[in-house]
This record gives structure tokens, C-alpha cells and sequence, in this order.
């Protein structure tokens, strides 16, 4: 008989992986793109609240000093009248009682000049020596600094009082400028701005160079702090521009008061029965007292924003 071939056999199933069950994919990405839009609406719309918030009530002022008297009382607050009167408000503002708005705008510059500027230079040269130089307490230092920063200033006000009234100090232009010129936040801005701007390696080639302490100082890292300077510079001014209640306790005389006083004592006789100022001159006074500050600003914003940002990010 014949040889017979043998049946075929299925191949095996031995060795055969089984293939993994498709996994469905997270609709994640997809809820997250539907939500990008909700989220951009939703910060836009806060974004615009708090911007119509800070910009209406400098509006208001501006379309205000735009007014006469009587246009205050019969016009609405946010539009303009029908007399602009902006030009006349300012000339009337300037010259009223022989021109008392100039002497306190000069009062307000020599204390931002002196007590600013002096606040300004001192954190400046204290912030790059903690922040450049080892010494023994520079730990307890540090803590005093952070502790003055967290007193509010109006608490430290009747003190200083007391203490310059027994010097013989009060109603005198050094009330309002020697305490103007500590500034414990401007004093931490700069260390910490001083730490990160100025590379040790740069003092070290310069004094390898042959550069004294004071030369390093002024040549080498001054130019690097200068957005920090501009930073502390900015906010000295501010303070020192919008300052009210030390003036308020230090100084009687009007011919020594800033243009916080001053506006207020204008607004406080024209409330009065029988005042001479008028509201009109109170609120072309603010309008032109803010506008230096808007002006500073606008032209030292590069140097601020960069001065804030320093140290923020590690590399």
C-alpha cells in the first residue's frame, strides 16, 4: 500500500501573543481647549472690572476740573459740560491767595527731593553692603529690616512727634524730611535686587585690577543697580508725594504744607458756610497734583517693571 500524507495540523498557538485590547483615549485634551476659551473670557471680564474700578474715579476727576461751579452742580459727574473751563480752573487754582498751590508744590518737591532721594541713597548703599559683605549680626540684621517693613508707618507717627517736639523740630521742613528718609522696604528691595544683579566675579576682577571699595562701587556696580535704584526710587517718591498724616501731626504753619495739606485745607473751608475756596479749585488742584506721578511713571517704566522682576527667576 501506499505511503499516506500525513493530515495537515493547525499552526500553534504556543507562541502567539495576544494582541492588548485597545485603551480609549482621556477626553482631557479635548475638555481642556473647551475650557481655555471659558478661562480667557472669565479673566478678560476681571481683567476689565478692575480696570473700569481704578479708571473711573481719575475720570471723574478729570472731567471735573473740566467744569465751573455751577457746571458741577448740573452736569453729570462722568460727561463733560457744555463751558470747558479747564484752562481757566488752572490759571485760578495757580494764583489763588497770590499763588499758595505754587509755594506747596515747591514744599511737596524739597520733600520728595530731600527725603526720597535721601531714602533712595541710603538703601542703596545699605542694600549692596548686606548684600556684598559678611559681618558678625548680619543675621539680626536682616530680621530687623523684615520687622520694620511689617510696622505700618502711621503707627510709628506719635513717637516720632513726641520725640521731635522735645528737639524742637516740629513745624519745620526737617519733620517731614528726616523721617522720610528710612525706608525699610526700599532697604530689602535693594539687598535682594544686589544679590542677584552683581556678579561676585566682577568685584573680584575689578579688585584684582587694582580697584578700591568705592570705586567698585561707583564704576562697576552702580550701573548694574540702576532698575532697582529706579524700583526704590519710584516708590520713595510716591510715599513721600502722597504723604498726609505725618505732615498732618509735624506741621501749623500753612507756608510749610505739602499739597496733601494743603488740598485738604481748601476742601475743608469750602465746606464751610461762607468759604472762600470753592470745590472747583480742590479738584483742578488734585488733577494737576497727580499728574508728575503719571508722568514719572510713564517715563521709568521700563526700569521699574525690570527692577521687579530681578531675582524672581533662577537660573
Amino acid at each position: 500500500m501506499g505511503a499516506t500524507a500525513p493530515a495537515a495540523t493547525p499552526p500553534s498557538t504556543k507562541h502567539r501573543r495576544p494582541r492588548p485590547a485597545p485603551v480609549p483615549r482621556p477626553p482631557a485634551r479635548r475638555t481642556q481647549r473647551r475650557d481655555r476659551p471659558r478661562r480667557s473670557i472669565a479673566l478678560t471680564l476681571l481683567t476689565g472690572l478692575v480696570v473700569i474700578y481704578t479708571l473711573l474715579p481719575l475720570a471723574w476727576l478729570l472731567m471735573s476740573a473740566t467744569k465751573t461751579q455751577s457746571g458741577l452742580q448740573s452736569s453729570f459727574g462722568l460727561w463733560l459740560d457744555g463751558d470747558f473751563a479747564l484752562w481757566s480752573n488752572i490759571t485760578e487754582t495757580l494764583t489763588y491767595h497770590d499763588g499758595v498751590y505754587l509755594r506747596w508744590l515747591l514744599n511737596t518737591l524739597l520733600y520728595v527731593v530731600a527725603g526720597a532721594g535721601g531714602a533712595t541713597f541710603l538703601a542703596v548703599l545699605g542694600g549692596y553692603a548686606l548684600a556684598r559683605f559678611d559681618f558678625p549680626g548680619k543675621r539680626g540684621v536682616f530680621a530687623v529690616v523684615i520687622g520694620a517693613v511689617a510696622v505700618p508707618g502711621t503707627a510709628l507717627a506719635i513717637p516720632t512727634f513726641l520725640m521731635f517736639s522735645k528737639m524742637g523740630l516740629t513745624d519745620t521742613p526737617w519733620a517731614v524730611i528726616i523721617p522720610s528718609l528710612i525706608s525699610p522696604f526700599g532697604l530689602y528691595l535693594m539687598w535682594v535686587f544686589a544679590s542677584e544683579a552683581i556678579p561676585t566675579e566682577l568685584m573680584e576682577a575689578a579688585r584684582i585690577d587694582g580697584a578700591g571699595e568705592l570705586r567698585t562701587f561707583f564704576q562697576v556696580c552702580l550701573p548694574l543697580l540702576a532698575p532697582g535704584i529706579v524700583t526704590v526710587l519710584l516708590f520713595s517718591v510716591v510715599a513721600t508725594w502722597n504723604n498726609y498724616f505725618l505732615p498732618l501731626i509735624m506741621l501749623k504753619d500753612p507756608d510749610w504744607y505739602p499739597l496733601t495739606l494743603g488740598l485738604d485745607a481748601w476742601n475743608a473751608q469750602a465746606s464751610t458756610a461762607g468759604g472762600e475756596a470753592v470745590p472747583h479749585l480742590v479738584l483742578t488742584g488734585s488733577l494737576l497734583t497727580i499728574v508728575p506721578l503719571i508722568a514719572a511713571f510713564l517715563l521709568l517704566q521700563r526700569y521699574w517693571q525690570s527692577g521687579l522682576a530681578a531675582g524672581s527667576v533662577k537660573e
